[in-house]
């Protein structure tokens, strides 16, 4: 290995400063070149900083370059290396590089190497290489290293082997807050919120990370109100909601309804300047028009600094939803021409051909899903299928909606059956209705709407012996209706309601205003109409009627 003579350092350390000083690719390359010049290109010493400041400028190529160009790195030239690589997504040549400095005799992986390298196989994954690593480390006496622990545990999560980070957080003497963070981010992520609330209950202290991680856990399993509840439990306690946490619990906000929780959301972040963030305007839009306020969702759409893909995905399918398809098609144009930055992706035409669905316009839904591939090299996935059947079938193109199910590149789904059989129900094809119906409950042999919506096209057909079929099915199969749920918000609490259930201990009142209203709409001069007299009762209902008369 080369050592340095005197001069030589005296040289580099004139140079560093320079290195140092860079503020631009440009400089840096100046200055590279009087390091060249001067004979110091194999200064390991010179190289480590060129990386360094590559690295800053995300300049991953001429950082190669001087890596390779040195013929016998050091530790700290191999380490920044593989830093370079790792912060910046590269993590197969991360890998690489360390892989080829322990091959090398006369340098030795350090407490520097490993964490790096652990995060390069986390971000693969690469499960084994990361056990290596450990087994590494063991042998070196970096094991008690808190940093490399907290690596490790995060390479077996994200790998979701729970088990070998649980093995790691009880051999640990000092957990901190990351410790403990990773391993309920870890089971959230998985839907264990059981283990995941365990362990954030056990927590000597907490971050708005660990409060962040349970409501996104409770969020993605559909536990919206106690996504809620943990969110006002964390200000009760007097930590601040920061964007990532403001953007978890305004899902289970949409969810829920909870329009007034949304409201002062927004007024939180427009008071802390979280409205800088394009993600957290994003998600608040989507809050709004999912809560129904869709005039509200374009106030801040159109207050946005920056917009990206998402914000206008978000604010055409919000205008989908509400049944203002050529605003949304309006909308869209005007993405095309005034932000030329923004593309739009598949998000976007779902929004697009649901406006088109939702409306009614065929040969507009038509030219923009040919467009999606044509024209913006957009491969149609089975959700925009979906929207197509669905525009097809509420036009009462039954026909065509089939042939385009027929030449789908992938098998159709239970929703696009669905679509199918809702359609056939509007326009009283009982035949397709049939058809769709017997691929349904290969399906979905469980779901009682299928067999209701059936039902319901024979009644209307006249064709009682296909009433009775579906009634002896759902006797045969003891099948029940999953019970209807439904939410409020008030004073800034969430409550839900699900049929048959009297344990409320509001139940009582709720019967008597249930009565009232009941009673003034018997009173009212507007005779109900012989179809909402006449409507048709499942084929569960009838069952348990029939059974009740046995």
């Amino acid at each position: 290995m080369r050592i340095p003579t005197r001069a030589a350092r005296e040289m580099e350390d004139r140079v560093m400063p320079m290195l140092r000083s860079c503020a631009c690719f440009a400089q840096l390359k100046r200055a590279h070149a009087r390091i060249v010049v001067s004979a110091l290109s194999q200064s390991c010493y010179l190289a480590t900083q060129i990386i360094s400041v590559c690295n800053a400028s995300a300049r991953l190529d001429y950082a190669a370059l001087v890596f390779g160009h040195v013929a016998e790195p050091n530790a700290f030239l191999y380490n920044e290396m593989i830093r370079t690589y790792a912060k910046n997504g590269r993590f197969v040549e991360a890998i690489g590089v360390y892989k080829q400095m322990v091959r090398q005799d006369h340098v030795s992986a350090d407490g520097f190497t490993y964490p790096f390298v652990i995060k390069a196989c986390a971000g693969l994954p690469a499960l084994d290489l990361g056990r290596q690593v450990h087994a590494r480390v063991s042998r070196s006496g970096s094991g008690s290293n808190s940093i490399i622990q907290n690596s490790l545990m995060e390479m077996y999560t994200k790998c979701d082997v729970l088990i070998d980070a649980h093995c790691l957080f009880d051999e640990m003497a000092e957990r901190d807050v990351i410790s403990w963070n990773m391993l309920i981010t870890a089971h959230a992520r998985l839907g264990r919120m059981r283990k995941a609330r365990a362990l954030f209950d056990a927590m000597p202290t907490r971050s708005v990370v660990s409060w962040t991680a349970l409501i996104s856990g409770y969020t993605s399993i559909g536990c919206h109100s106690d996504a809620i509840e943990v969110f006002h439990r964390m200000q009760l306690e007097g930590l601040e909601p920061d964007g990532i946490s403001i953007v978890s619990v305004l899902p289970a906000c949409a969810h829920l309804g909870a329009l007034e929780l949304g409201k002062w959301i927004h007024a939180f972040c427009n008071k802390h300047r979280l409205l800088e963030k394009t993600f957290v305007c994003n998600a608040l839009m989507e809050m709004y028009a999912k809560c129904g306020s869709i005039d509200q969702a374009h106030q801040l759409f159109e207050d946005m600094r920056e917009r990206d893909v998402i914000s206008w995905s978000t604010m055409i399918g919000g205008l989908a939803t509400h049944g203002r398809a050529h605003d949304a098609i309006k909308l869209f144009v005007e993405m095309e021409e005034k932000d030329k930055r923004v593309r739009p992706n598949c998000i976007t035409f779902l929004g697009l051909l649901s406006a088109c669905s939702h409306a009614g316009l065929v040969d507009e839904g038509e030219w923009y899903f040919e467009s999606m591939k044509k024209v913006y090299g957009i491969d149609p996935d089975i959700e925009h299928y979906g929207c197509m059947v669905d525009l097809l079938g509420r036009a009462g193109c039954i026909r065509r909606a089939v042939e385009l199910m027929d030449g789908m590149p992938f098998p159709p789904d239970a929703s696009i059956w669905g679509s199918l059989l809702c359609a056939c129900r509007i326009h009283g094809d009982v035949e397709t209705a049939a058809k769709a119906t017997e691929r349904l409950l290969e399906l979905e042999p469980e779901d009682t709407g299928n067999y209701v919506l059936l039902s319901n096209i024979y009644a209307a057909a006249g064709r009682w012996d296909g009433v009775a079929k579906m009634r002896k099915l759902v006797r045969s199969r003891k099948m029940k209706k999953t019970p209807g749920c439904s939410s409020i918000e008030v004073d800034n609490a969430v409550h839900e309601f699900v049929a048959g259930d009297e344990t409320s201990p509001h139940f009582v009142e709720m019967c008597r205003m249930l009565d009232l209203l009941a009673s003034e709409i018997s009173s009212s001069p507007t005779p109900r109409t012989t179809a909402s007299m006449t409507e048709q009762t499942s084929p569960v209902d009838l069952c348990r009627e029939e059974e009740e008369e046995v």
